[in-house]
Protein backbone atom coordinates (compact mmCIF):
# COMPACT_ATOMS: atom_id res chain seq x y z
CA UNK A 1 0.00 0.00 0.00
CA UNK A 2 1.31 3.17 -0.90
CA UNK A 3 1.88 5.86 1.74
CA UNK A 4 0.03 9.19 1.73
CA UNK A 5 2.79 11.70 1.09
CA UNK A 6 1.99 14.31 -1.35
CA UNK A 7 -1.50 13.44 -2.07
CA UNK A 8 -0.56 9.90 -2.99
CA UNK A 9 -3.06 7.23 -3.25
CA UNK A 10 -3.64 4.73 -0.20
CA UNK A 11 -4.37 2.14 -2.79
CA UNK A 12 -3.54 2.35 -6.65
CA UNK A 13 -5.57 0.90 -9.37
CA UNK A 14 -4.99 -2.49 -9.28
CA UNK A 15 -3.91 -2.61 -5.84
CA UNK A 16 -5.93 -5.25 -3.58
CA UNK A 17 -6.55 -3.98 0.20
CA UNK A 18 -6.92 -6.70 2.64
CA UNK A 19 -9.92 -8.31 2.88
CA UNK A 20 -11.65 -6.82 6.32
CA UNK A 21 -10.72 -3.24 4.51
CA UNK A 22 -12.28 -3.94 1.08
CA UNK A 23 -15.56 -5.07 2.45
CA UNK A 24 -15.63 -1.21 4.08
CA UNK A 25 -14.37 0.53 1.47
CA UNK A 26 -16.72 -1.59 -0.62
CA UNK A 27 -19.43 -0.96 1.20
CA UNK A 28 -19.13 2.79 1.10
CA UNK A 29 -19.18 3.05 -2.57
CA UNK A 30 -22.22 1.08 -2.55
CA UNK A 31 -24.11 3.61 -0.06
CA UNK A 32 -23.12 6.71 -2.02
CA UNK A 33 -24.73 5.32 -5.16
CA UNK A 34 -27.82 3.43 -3.44
CA UNK A 35 -30.18 6.47 -3.34
CA UNK A 36 -29.75 7.87 -6.63
CA UNK A 37 -29.78 3.37 -8.41
CA UNK A 38 -32.81 3.02 -6.72
CA UNK A 39 -34.83 6.67 -7.36
CA UNK A 40 -34.76 6.02 -11.13
CA UNK A 41 -36.63 2.70 -11.61
CA UNK A 42 -38.80 4.46 -8.51
CA UNK A 43 -40.07 7.47 -10.79
CA UNK A 44 -39.78 5.14 -13.95
CA UNK A 45 -41.91 2.35 -12.33
CA UNK A 46 -39.71 -0.28 -12.53
CA UNK A 47 -38.53 -2.76 -9.67
CA UNK A 48 -35.74 -0.95 -7.53
CA UNK A 49 -34.57 -4.47 -6.42
CA UNK A 50 -33.53 -5.36 -10.29
CA UNK A 51 -32.16 -2.00 -10.89
CA UNK A 52 -29.97 -2.61 -8.03
CA UNK A 53 -29.30 -6.16 -9.28
CA UNK A 54 -28.48 -4.86 -13.26
CA UNK A 55 -26.22 -2.00 -11.90
CA UNK A 56 -23.95 -4.42 -9.93
CA UNK A 57 -23.62 -7.06 -12.76
CA UNK A 58 -23.75 -4.42 -15.47
CA UNK A 59 -20.35 -2.80 -13.66
CA UNK A 60 -19.10 -6.42 -13.03
CA UNK A 61 -19.40 -6.20 -16.81
CA UNK A 62 -17.48 -3.19 -17.44
CA UNK A 63 -14.98 -3.58 -15.51
CA UNK A 64 -14.58 -7.81 -17.73
CA UNK A 65 -15.11 -6.09 -21.05
CA UNK A 66 -11.97 -3.07 -19.49
CA UNK A 67 -10.00 -6.30 -18.38
CA UNK A 68 -10.09 -4.62 -14.61
CA UNK A 69 -8.59 -1.32 -15.50
CA UNK A 70 -11.39 1.68 -15.45
CA UNK A 71 -12.75 1.71 -11.57
CA UNK A 72 -16.45 3.02 -12.89
CA UNK A 73 -19.52 2.14 -11.06
CA UNK A 74 -22.25 1.78 -13.45
CA UNK A 75 -25.66 2.85 -11.57
CA UNK A 76 -28.99 3.43 -12.94
CA UNK A 77 -28.90 6.90 -15.52
CA UNK A 78 -31.06 9.81 -14.66
CA UNK A 79 -31.22 10.78 -18.48
CA UNK A 80 -33.89 8.32 -19.56
CA UNK A 81 -36.35 8.63 -17.26
CA UNK A 82 -39.09 10.45 -19.45
CA UNK A 83 -39.05 8.28 -22.38
CA UNK A 84 -39.36 5.28 -20.39
CA UNK A 85 -41.78 6.69 -17.77
CA UNK A 86 -43.58 7.20 -21.19
CA UNK A 87 -42.71 3.58 -22.67
CA UNK A 88 -43.81 1.62 -19.65
CA UNK A 89 -47.53 3.58 -18.86
CA UNK A 90 -48.06 3.27 -22.93
CA UNK A 91 -46.62 0.35 -23.85
CA UNK A 92 -45.20 -2.10 -21.33
CA UNK A 93 -42.16 -2.89 -20.17
CA UNK A 94 -40.96 -5.05 -23.72
CA UNK A 95 -40.95 -1.65 -25.15
CA UNK A 96 -38.49 0.15 -22.39
CA UNK A 97 -36.61 -3.11 -22.63
CA UNK A 98 -35.87 -2.84 -25.92
CA UNK A 99 -35.18 0.69 -26.00
CA UNK A 100 -32.83 0.12 -23.53
CA UNK A 101 -31.17 -2.85 -25.24
CA UNK A 102 -30.96 -0.18 -28.48
CA UNK A 103 -29.03 2.48 -26.51
CA UNK A 104 -26.92 -0.45 -25.26
CA UNK A 105 -26.26 -1.83 -28.76
CA UNK A 106 -25.66 1.72 -29.86
CA UNK A 107 -23.04 2.09 -27.47
CA UNK A 108 -21.00 -0.74 -28.78
CA UNK A 109 -21.72 1.05 -32.55
CA UNK A 110 -20.02 4.23 -31.36
CA UNK A 111 -17.47 1.32 -29.94
CA UNK A 112 -16.36 -0.41 -33.35
CA UNK A 113 -16.26 3.58 -34.93
CA UNK A 114 -13.43 4.54 -32.13
CA UNK A 115 -11.53 1.51 -32.51
CA UNK A 116 -11.37 2.39 -36.25
CA UNK A 117 -10.77 5.90 -36.12
CA UNK A 118 -8.78 6.02 -32.63
CA UNK A 119 -8.53 8.58 -29.75
CA UNK A 120 -5.63 11.10 -31.37
CA UNK A 121 -8.73 13.74 -32.03
CA UNK A 122 -9.43 13.29 -28.08
CA UNK A 123 -6.57 16.09 -26.85
CA UNK A 124 -7.67 18.25 -29.45
CA UNK A 125 -11.43 18.38 -28.33
CA UNK A 126 -10.63 18.53 -25.05
CA UNK A 127 -7.93 20.12 -24.27
CA UNK A 128 -7.66 21.86 -20.46
CA UNK A 129 -9.49 24.95 -20.69
CA UNK A 130 -12.50 22.65 -21.72
CA UNK A 131 -11.98 19.87 -19.38
CA UNK A 132 -11.82 22.23 -16.82
CA UNK A 133 -14.87 23.64 -16.96
CA UNK A 134 -16.50 20.64 -17.59
CA UNK A 135 -15.78 18.65 -14.82
CA UNK A 136 -16.55 21.85 -12.46
CA UNK A 137 -19.78 21.37 -14.31
CA UNK A 138 -20.40 17.54 -13.83
CA UNK A 139 -19.87 18.22 -10.18
CA UNK A 140 -21.40 22.15 -9.42
CA UNK A 141 -24.66 20.71 -11.92
CA UNK A 142 -25.47 18.74 -8.91
CA UNK A 143 -25.32 21.18 -6.11
CA UNK A 144 -28.68 22.36 -6.16
CA UNK A 145 -30.26 18.60 -5.81
CA UNK A 146 -27.98 17.84 -2.58
CA UNK A 147 -28.75 21.84 -1.21
CA UNK A 148 -32.32 20.65 -1.21
CA UNK A 149 -32.14 17.37 0.00
CA UNK A 150 -30.14 18.67 2.93
CA UNK A 151 -32.37 21.41 3.73
CA UNK A 152 -35.90 20.10 3.06
CA UNK A 153 -38.89 17.67 4.00
CA UNK A 154 -41.92 16.98 1.77
CA UNK A 155 -41.04 20.31 -0.28
CA UNK A 156 -40.53 22.13 2.86
CA UNK A 157 -37.77 24.16 4.64
CA UNK A 158 -37.01 22.21 7.59
CA UNK A 159 -33.82 22.32 10.36
CA UNK A 160 -34.02 18.89 11.14
CA UNK A 161 -32.82 18.20 7.87
CA UNK A 162 -30.33 21.35 7.89
CA UNK A 163 -28.52 19.78 11.08
CA UNK A 164 -28.67 15.78 9.76
CA UNK A 165 -27.11 17.28 6.69
CA UNK A 166 -24.64 19.86 7.95
CA UNK A 167 -23.44 16.86 10.67
CA UNK A 168 -23.12 14.55 7.63
CA UNK A 169 -20.75 16.89 5.60
CA UNK A 170 -18.38 18.04 8.92
CA UNK A 171 -18.27 14.38 10.29
CA UNK A 172 -16.82 13.43 6.37
CA UNK A 173 -14.11 16.48 6.80
CA UNK A 174 -13.07 15.89 10.33
CA UNK A 175 -12.55 12.00 9.49
CA UNK A 176 -11.19 12.51 6.10
CA UNK A 177 -8.72 14.93 8.15
CA UNK A 178 -7.56 13.54 11.16
CA UNK A 179 -8.64 9.96 11.84
CA UNK A 180 -5.87 7.53 10.28
CA UNK A 181 -5.46 3.82 8.80
CA UNK A 182 -9.02 2.20 7.65
CA UNK A 183 -11.35 4.67 9.86
CA UNK A 184 -9.60 7.52 7.45
CA UNK A 185 -10.37 6.37 4.36
CA UNK A 186 -14.43 5.75 4.68
CA UNK A 187 -15.11 8.86 5.86
CA UNK A 188 -18.71 8.60 3.62
CA UNK A 189 -19.58 5.21 5.08
CA UNK A 190 -18.70 7.29 8.88
CA UNK A 191 -20.63 10.22 7.75
CA UNK A 192 -23.90 8.40 6.56
CA UNK A 193 -23.67 6.00 9.75
CA UNK A 194 -23.57 9.17 12.05
CA UNK A 195 -25.91 10.99 9.91
CA UNK A 196 -28.58 8.29 9.83
CA UNK A 197 -28.20 7.78 13.92
CA UNK A 198 -29.25 11.65 13.95
CA UNK A 199 -31.82 11.21 11.58
CA UNK A 200 -33.32 8.38 13.71
CA UNK A 201 -33.12 11.11 16.87
CA UNK A 202 -35.18 13.36 15.04
CA UNK A 203 -38.02 11.31 13.79
CA UNK A 204 -36.55 11.51 9.91
CA UNK A 205 -36.29 7.71 9.18
CA UNK A 206 -39.49 5.38 8.03
CA UNK A 207 -38.71 2.36 9.96
CA UNK A 208 -41.77 0.29 8.36
CA UNK A 209 -40.61 -0.72 5.40
CA UNK A 210 -37.42 -2.77 7.06
CA UNK A 211 -40.48 -4.36 9.50
CA UNK A 212 -42.21 -5.27 6.48
CA UNK A 213 -39.41 -6.81 4.07
CA UNK A 214 -38.64 -10.56 4.28
CA UNK A 215 -35.03 -12.03 4.65
CA UNK A 216 -35.02 -13.43 1.23
CA UNK A 217 -36.77 -11.54 -1.46
CA UNK A 218 -36.68 -12.85 -5.46
CA UNK A 219 -36.24 -9.68 -7.42
CA UNK A 220 -39.46 -9.22 -9.86
CA UNK A 221 -37.04 -9.87 -13.46
CA UNK A 222 -39.24 -8.50 -16.30
CA UNK A 223 -37.70 -9.96 -18.84
CA UNK A 224 -37.47 -8.39 -22.44
CA UNK A 225 -40.42 -10.06 -24.21
CA UNK A 226 -42.37 -10.61 -21.14
CA UNK A 227 -45.25 -7.83 -19.74
CA UNK A 228 -46.07 -8.84 -16.25
CA UNK A 229 -45.44 -12.38 -16.60
CA UNK A 230 -47.14 -12.78 -19.93
CA UNK A 231 -45.15 -13.32 -23.54
CA UNK A 232 -44.83 -10.21 -25.87
CA UNK A 233 -43.28 -10.67 -29.20
CA UNK A 234 -44.01 -7.40 -30.24
CA UNK A 235 -41.52 -4.92 -31.63
CA UNK A 236 -41.73 -1.46 -30.67
CA UNK A 237 -39.25 0.99 -32.82
CA UNK A 238 -40.79 4.20 -31.11
CA UNK A 239 -38.93 3.03 -28.60
CA UNK A 240 -35.84 3.24 -30.13
CA UNK A 241 -36.70 6.65 -31.69
CA UNK A 242 -37.08 8.07 -28.32
CA UNK A 243 -34.56 7.23 -26.58
CA UNK A 244 -31.67 6.64 -28.63
CA UNK A 245 -30.79 10.15 -29.11
CA UNK A 246 -30.40 10.54 -25.48
CA UNK A 247 -27.21 8.66 -26.27
CA UNK A 248 -25.58 11.81 -26.73
CA UNK A 249 -26.26 13.02 -23.10
CA UNK A 250 -24.84 10.01 -21.21
CA UNK A 251 -21.94 10.11 -23.65
CA UNK A 252 -20.96 13.29 -23.03
CA UNK A 253 -21.19 12.10 -19.39
CA UNK A 254 -18.99 8.66 -20.28
CA UNK A 255 -16.38 11.28 -21.39
CA UNK A 256 -16.57 13.36 -18.56
CA UNK A 257 -16.49 11.37 -15.82
CA UNK A 258 -13.17 9.69 -18.00
CA UNK A 259 -11.53 13.04 -17.95
CA UNK A 260 -12.49 13.50 -14.05
CA UNK A 261 -11.37 9.63 -13.51
CA UNK A 262 -7.79 10.70 -15.44
CA UNK A 263 -7.17 13.53 -12.84
CA UNK A 264 -7.62 12.13 -9.71
CA UNK A 265 -5.87 8.92 -10.61
CA UNK A 266 -3.53 9.84 -13.14
CA UNK A 267 -4.18 7.41 -15.75
CA UNK A 268 -4.96 8.17 -19.46
CA UNK A 269 -8.17 5.75 -19.67
CA UNK A 270 -8.67 6.80 -23.53
CA UNK A 271 -5.60 5.30 -24.98
CA UNK A 272 -5.43 2.23 -21.71
CA UNK A 273 -7.63 -0.20 -22.04
CA UNK A 274 -9.17 2.74 -24.82
CA UNK A 275 -12.28 4.73 -25.41
CA UNK A 276 -13.93 2.16 -27.43
CA UNK A 277 -13.33 -0.32 -24.50
CA UNK A 278 -14.95 1.49 -21.51
CA UNK A 279 -17.62 2.28 -24.40
CA UNK A 280 -18.18 -1.41 -25.22
CA UNK A 281 -18.14 -2.18 -21.71
CA UNK A 282 -21.50 0.82 -20.80
CA UNK A 283 -23.03 -0.75 -23.75
CA UNK A 284 -23.05 -3.98 -22.74
CA UNK A 285 -23.98 -2.88 -19.31
CA UNK A 286 -27.38 -1.51 -20.79
CA UNK A 287 -27.93 -4.28 -22.96
CA UNK A 288 -27.95 -6.49 -19.74
CA UNK A 289 -30.14 -4.32 -17.93
CA UNK A 290 -32.85 -4.08 -20.69
CA UNK A 291 -32.51 -8.19 -20.62
CA UNK A 292 -33.61 -8.24 -17.15
CA UNK A 293 -36.32 -5.17 -16.36
CA UNK A 294 -33.54 -2.81 -15.18
CA UNK A 295 -33.36 1.02 -16.49
CA UNK A 296 -30.25 2.10 -18.59
CA UNK A 297 -26.84 2.52 -16.82
CA UNK A 298 -24.38 4.84 -16.83
CA UNK A 299 -20.86 5.48 -15.03
CA UNK A 300 -21.73 7.62 -11.63
CA UNK A 301 -20.18 11.09 -10.57
CA UNK A 302 -21.26 9.45 -6.80
CA UNK A 303 -18.80 7.18 -6.61
CA UNK A 304 -16.07 9.10 -8.36
CA UNK A 305 -16.33 11.78 -5.42
CA UNK A 306 -15.93 8.82 -3.19
CA UNK A 307 -12.29 8.02 -4.74
CA UNK A 308 -11.65 11.30 -4.69
CA UNK A 309 -12.23 11.97 -0.99
CA UNK A 310 -10.77 8.66 0.09
CA UNK A 311 -7.83 8.37 -2.03
CA UNK A 312 -8.90 4.79 -3.18
CA UNK A 313 -8.93 4.01 -6.58
CA UNK A 314 -8.75 0.23 -6.46
CA UNK A 315 -10.29 -1.14 -8.68
CA UNK A 316 -11.35 -4.17 -6.55
CA UNK A 317 -13.11 -1.78 -4.30
CA UNK A 318 -15.62 -0.67 -7.19
CA UNK A 319 -15.85 -4.77 -8.15
CA UNK A 320 -16.73 -5.75 -4.13
CA UNK A 321 -19.24 -2.86 -4.15
CA UNK A 322 -21.09 -4.55 -7.57
CA UNK A 323 -20.67 -7.88 -5.75
CA UNK A 324 -22.99 -6.55 -2.91
CA UNK A 325 -25.28 -4.93 -5.23
CA UNK A 326 -25.97 -8.08 -6.82
CA UNK A 327 -26.29 -10.03 -3.48
CA UNK A 328 -28.38 -6.95 -1.56
CA UNK A 329 -30.86 -7.30 -4.23
CA UNK A 330 -31.67 -10.78 -3.00
CA UNK A 331 -31.59 -9.69 0.68
CA UNK A 332 -34.67 -8.34 1.14
CA UNK A 333 -33.94 -6.70 5.13
CA UNK A 334 -30.55 -5.10 3.36
CA UNK A 335 -32.42 -3.37 1.03
CA UNK A 336 -34.98 -2.27 2.91
CA UNK A 337 -32.00 -0.79 5.24
CA UNK A 338 -30.32 1.20 2.47
CA UNK A 339 -33.92 2.15 1.03
CA UNK A 340 -34.52 3.74 4.58
CA UNK A 341 -31.59 6.29 4.81
CA UNK A 342 -33.28 9.75 4.31
CA UNK A 343 -32.84 12.65 1.67
CA UNK A 344 -31.10 14.80 4.28
CA UNK A 345 -28.57 12.12 4.80
CA UNK A 346 -27.36 11.29 1.60
CA UNK A 347 -27.55 15.48 1.15
CA UNK A 348 -25.42 15.91 3.08
CA UNK A 349 -22.75 13.58 1.49
CA UNK A 350 -23.69 15.12 -2.15
CA UNK A 351 -22.35 18.60 -0.51
CA UNK A 352 -18.61 16.78 0.19
CA UNK A 353 -18.79 14.39 -3.16
CA UNK A 354 -20.24 17.23 -5.42
CA UNK A 355 -18.02 19.95 -4.40
CA UNK A 356 -14.80 17.26 -4.60
CA UNK A 357 -15.58 16.63 -8.11
CA UNK A 358 -16.01 20.25 -8.95
CA UNK A 359 -12.71 20.84 -7.30
CA UNK A 360 -10.67 18.11 -9.22
CA UNK A 361 -12.04 20.80 -12.39
CA UNK A 362 -10.58 23.35 -11.14
CA UNK A 363 -7.25 21.30 -10.49
CA UNK A 364 -7.22 20.82 -14.04
CA UNK A 365 -7.20 24.64 -14.59
CA UNK A 366 -4.55 25.38 -12.04
CA UNK A 367 -2.18 22.28 -12.52
CA UNK A 368 -2.13 23.74 -16.69
CA UNK A 369 -2.03 27.20 -15.89
CA UNK A 370 -4.83 27.76 -17.83
CA UNK A 371 -4.93 31.51 -18.44
CA UNK A 372 -7.69 34.05 -17.77
CA UNK A 373 -6.57 37.30 -19.14
CA UNK A 374 -6.78 35.40 -22.55
CA UNK A 375 -10.24 36.29 -23.69
CA UNK A 376 -10.64 33.15 -25.23
CA UNK A 377 -10.74 30.75 -22.24
CA UNK A 378 -13.33 33.35 -20.90
CA UNK A 379 -15.91 32.87 -23.46
CA UNK A 380 -15.18 29.48 -23.47
CA UNK A 381 -15.48 29.28 -19.87
CA UNK A 382 -18.12 31.77 -19.33
CA UNK A 383 -20.92 30.08 -21.00
CA UNK A 384 -20.06 26.37 -20.27
CA UNK A 385 -20.26 26.96 -16.68
CA UNK A 386 -23.38 28.74 -16.83
CA UNK A 387 -25.27 26.34 -19.14
CA UNK A 388 -24.21 23.40 -16.92
CA UNK A 389 -24.91 24.60 -13.48
CA UNK A 390 -28.20 26.66 -14.75
CA UNK A 391 -29.41 23.26 -16.60
CA UNK A 392 -30.07 25.52 -19.58
CA UNK A 393 -31.63 22.06 -21.19
CA UNK A 394 -33.03 21.74 -24.93
CA UNK A 395 -36.18 19.71 -24.96
CA UNK A 396 -36.66 18.69 -28.56
CA UNK A 397 -39.93 16.84 -27.48
CA UNK A 398 -41.56 15.89 -24.31
CA UNK A 399 -39.55 12.35 -24.05
CA UNK A 400 -36.20 14.02 -25.96
CA UNK A 401 -34.23 16.55 -23.21
CA UNK A 402 -30.43 17.20 -23.51
CA UNK A 403 -29.70 18.63 -19.85
CA UNK A 404 -27.53 21.39 -19.35
CA UNK A 405 -24.15 19.06 -18.59
CA UNK A 406 -24.87 18.03 -22.09
CA UNK A 407 -25.34 21.29 -23.91
CA UNK A 408 -22.29 22.54 -21.50
CA UNK A 409 -20.14 20.39 -22.64
CA UNK A 410 -21.03 20.01 -26.58
CA UNK A 411 -20.69 23.86 -26.58
CA UNK A 412 -17.11 23.93 -24.81
CA UNK A 413 -15.96 21.84 -27.72
CA UNK A 414 -17.53 23.63 -30.79
CA UNK A 415 -16.35 26.90 -29.11
CA UNK A 416 -12.54 25.60 -28.34
CA UNK A 417 -12.57 24.15 -32.58
CA UNK A 418 -13.90 27.69 -33.65
CA UNK A 419 -12.54 30.23 -31.87
CA UNK A 420 -8.74 31.07 -32.97
CA UNK A 421 -5.99 30.42 -31.03
CA UNK A 422 -4.43 34.30 -31.23
CA UNK A 423 -7.34 35.84 -29.62
CA UNK A 424 -6.54 38.05 -26.28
Amino acid sequence: MAKKENNAPLYKLYERPPFPTLIGLSLQHLFSMFGATILVPLLVGLNPSVALFSSGIGTLIHLLVTKGRVPAYMGSSFAFIIPMTSLLKTFGYPAVGQGVVAVGLCYLVIALLVAKVGTGWMDRIFPPEVVGPVIMVIGLSLAQTAAQSGTQINGQYDWRAFLVAGLTLLVMIFTNQYLKCFLGMIPVLIGIVVGYVLALAFGLVDLSGIGQASWFSMPKFDFLFMNHGHFDGNFYPLAMLTMVPLVLVTLSEHIGHLLVLKKITGHDFFTDPGLNKTLAGDGLASVFAGLVGGPAVTSYGENIGVMQLSKVYSVWVIGGAAVFAAVFAFIGKLTAIIQSVPASVTGGVGLMLYGVIAAAGLQVLVDNKVDYSQKRNLLIAGPVMVIGIGNFHLALTSQIDFSGVALATVLGVILNLCLPKSTK
